[in-house]
C-alpha cells in the first residue's frame, strides 16, 4: 500500500461500479486466528459477510449478535465474527463524507466548479462511496483521488500544484547506471549502497491508560540474496527488543513498553543493511513455459481471499493476452494492461474482500491493490509470482519516503525477478536503449526496503487481538491487553543515512 504517489501513466476516467466476491476464505484471512478448514462454520459467516458487502451493516450486526448467541460456536468462528463487526467500524472510519462534504472539498479546487459538473463526475463513478443502511457515504479520499482520474478535473484546478513524485517514477540516471552496470559486469546485483534506517512507531498519548503495557511490532528486513544483505541490529527503544526469525516472511521487531499519562508512547528500531539494485536482461526468446515443481505450484496457485480466478478475472486476461504464448510477453501485456489502471488513494486492506477483484472494478488501484491484480492475472496464466513489499525512499535531500508493494515473476530460465507495476513502464528517449521502458518488469532500484516476501502471513511473537492490516506490514502494528491500536491511534516515521559502502558489514 502507498499513501502518496504521482498520476500513473495512461491515465483513465471510466464508470465502473465496485463488486467484492463474497467467500468464506475471505472471512477466514481477514482475521488472524481463523484458518481455513479449521472448524470454522461457513454457513454462519458467508451470509454476514454478503451483508456487509451490500451495505446492510444493521442487518449484519443483528446476524452476528444471533450467530454469537448459538450454542457450540467454535473460537475460531466466534473470533470471525468478530472482526466482521470491527471491519464495520473501520469501513466507517474510511467512508465519512457526504456528497455536500466531498463538493465543498472539490470547490476549494475548482472555485467555480457547476453542481452540473460535479453531478456529471459522481455519475460516472469519480468518487468513490458506498451505500450502507440507505446513506450514501463518500471515501474521505475521494475529492482527492478525483484529480489522480480525471484529467478534466485535473485542468480546472484553480492552482496546479504538481503531485509529489517518488524518486523513480519517471526514467534517471539511475536507472541507466543499473542498466549499464548489469549488462558491462554481466551480473543482476549490481551498485550496492549502505544505508542505516530508523523506523519509528508512536502510539497517541491516552490511547491506552496509564501503567498498561503497549505492545508493538515494527518491520524489520530479512536478508534478500542479490537484493538486500548484511543486516545489522544497531538499537531500539526500549533497548530490550525481539527480532522475529529470518524464516518470517513479515518480519518484525517486537517491543513493550508501559503507557504514561498523557505522553505518547514511542517506539523505535535502527539497523542497517545493503541494498542492491536488481537487472536481469530478458531475451523474450529464450523464455519458455516454467515447468511447475512442488515448490512453484504454490505460486501459480489461487489463494482466497486476494488471489481468485474469477469469471471477469479470465475475462480481462483473454482480452489483454489474446492468443500469446510466450510467458514473458504475456507478462508484458499484462503489465501494460495493470498500469494503465490510474493510480489514486486507498482504503484500508482489512476492509476488502477480495483486493485483486477490487482493484479490476473499482477504476482505480494503489499499489498494493494493484501488484495482487498482476499476481492474480499471471498466475492465471501460469506464470509464478510472489509478494514482495516495503518502503521507498529518496537521498535527494527532499527526505522523501513511502511505503510500497511490488512483486516477483518466475521466468524459465533466468528464474526469479522483479516487476513493479505501480512504477510502470517508463519512457526512453532516443539516445536511450528501449529496452529501458520495461526496466520494472525485470529490474529494480536499490532505493527501496523490502519487509515482506509474503503477504497475510502472522507475526512472531503473534498478535492477541486483529491487525490493522491483515494484509501488508509496513506502518507498524500496537495492541494492549484491551485491544488492537488501529491506525487513527497511531504514527510512523522512517529516517535514513546512507553510509560508506564498507561500513559496518559484519554483524546480525
Amino acid at each position: 500500500m502507498d499513501t502518496l504517489l504521482p498520476v500513473a501513466p495512461g491515465i483513465r476516467r471510466q464508470a465502473r461500479g465496485l463488486r467484492v466476491v463474497v467467500s468464506l476464505f475471505a472471512l477466514l484471512l481477514v482475521a488472524p486466528f481463523a484458518s481455513a478448514g479449521n472448524g470454522t462454520d461457513g454457513n454462519a459467516v458467508a451470509p454476514i459477510i454478503a451483508q456487509i458487502d451490500a451495505g446492510h451493516f444493521k442487518a449484519a450486526d443483528t446476524a452476528i449478535t444471533g450467530a454469537m448467541a448459538q450454542p457450540g460456536l467454535s473460537t475460531d468462528t466466534r473470533n470471525v465474527l468478530a472482526f466482521q463487526r470491527e471491519r464495520m467500524r473501520r469501513i466507517l472510519l474510511d467512508f465519512t463524507l457526504s456528497a455536500d462534504d466531498v463538493q465543498a472539498r472539490v470547490r476549494k479546487q475548482i472555485p467555480d466548479l457547476s453542481d452540473a459538473e460535479f453531478a456529471k463526475w459522481n455519475a460516472a463513478g469519480l468518487f468513490e462511496h458506498q451505500v450502507i443502511d440507505g446513506k450514501t457515504l463518500y471515501f474521505k479520499r475521494s475529492p482527492a483521488n478525483l484529480f489522480r482520474l480525471s484529467p478534466e478535473a485535473l485542468a480546472r484546478r484553480a492552482v496546479q500544484t504538481p503531485f509529489v513524485e517518488g524518486p523513480m517514477e519517471a526514467l534517471n540516471d539511475h536507472q541507466r547506471a543499473i542498466y549499464k552496470a548489469a549488462l558491462v559486469e554481466h551480473r543482476s546485483s549490481v551498485l550496492p549502497r549502505r544505508l542505516r534506517m530508523t523506523q519509528t512507531l508512536t502510539v497517541d498519548a491516552d490511547a491506552v491508560p496509564a501503567g498498561e503495557t503497549v505492545r508493538a511490532w515494527i518491520p524489520y528486513p530479512r536478508a534478500v540474496p542479490g537484493q538486500q544483505e548484511d543486516i545489522r541490529y544497531v538499537a531500539s527503544v526500549p533497548a530490550k527488543h525481539q527480532i522475529a526469525p529470518e524464516s518470517a516472511l513479515q518480519r518484525t521487531a517486537y517491543l513493550e513498553k508501559p503507557a504514561v499519562a498523557g505522553q505518547k508512547t514511542v517506539f523505535s528500531v535502527s539497523y542497517e543493511l545493503t541494498l542492491s539494485a536488481q537487472y536481469h536482461a530478458i531475451d523474450p526468446d529464450q523464455v519458455q513455459p516454467a515447468t511447475i515443481t512442488p515448490e512453484l505450484a504454490p505460486f501459480v496457485a489461487e489463494r482466497a481471499p486476494h488471489i481468485v480466478f474469477t469469471d471477469a478475472m479470465r475475462k480481462f486476461s483473454h482480452d489483454a493476452v489474446g492468443d500469446e504464448k510466450n510467458p514473458y510477453r504475456i507478462a508484458q501485456k499484462l503489465f501494460a494492461a495493470v498500469d494503465r489502471i490510474p493510480w489514486a488513494g486507498a482504503r484500508e486492506y482489512s476492509t476488502i474482500s477480495n483486493i485483486s477483484d477490487y482493484a479490476l472494478h473499482a477504476g482505480h488501484a494503489d499499489c498494493g491493490q494493484q501488484t495482487l491484480l498482476l499476481m492474480t492475472l499471471l498466475r492465471l496464466n501460469g506464470i509464478p509470482t510472489r509478494w514482495q513489499s516495503g518502503m521507498v525512499y529518496s537521498d535527494d535531500g527532499s527526505h522523501y519516503s513511502n511505503i510500497h508493494d511490488w512483486g516477483y515473476l518466475y521466468l524459465a530460465p533466468y528464474g526469479w525477478v522483479p516487476m513493479d507495476v505501480t512504477t510502470g513502464r517508463l519512457h526512453p528517449i532516443a539516445s536511450d536503449d528501449k529496452a529501458l521502458e520495461w526496466f520494472y518488469l525485470g529490474g529494480l532500484d536499490n532505493y527501496r526496503i523490502a519487509f515482506n516476501d509474503d503477504f497475510s502471513r502472522s507475526f512472531q511473537p503473534s498478535k492477541r487481538h486483529f491487525r490493522s492490516d491483515d494484509v501488508d506490514s509496513q506502518r507498524g502494528e500496537a495492541e494492549w491487553r484491551g485491544g488492537n491500536l488501529y491506525f487513527d491511534q497511531l504514527d510512523y516515521d522512517f529516517d535514513w543515512q546512507v553510509l560508506p559502502a564498507a561500513q559496518g558489514r559484519s554483524g546480525k
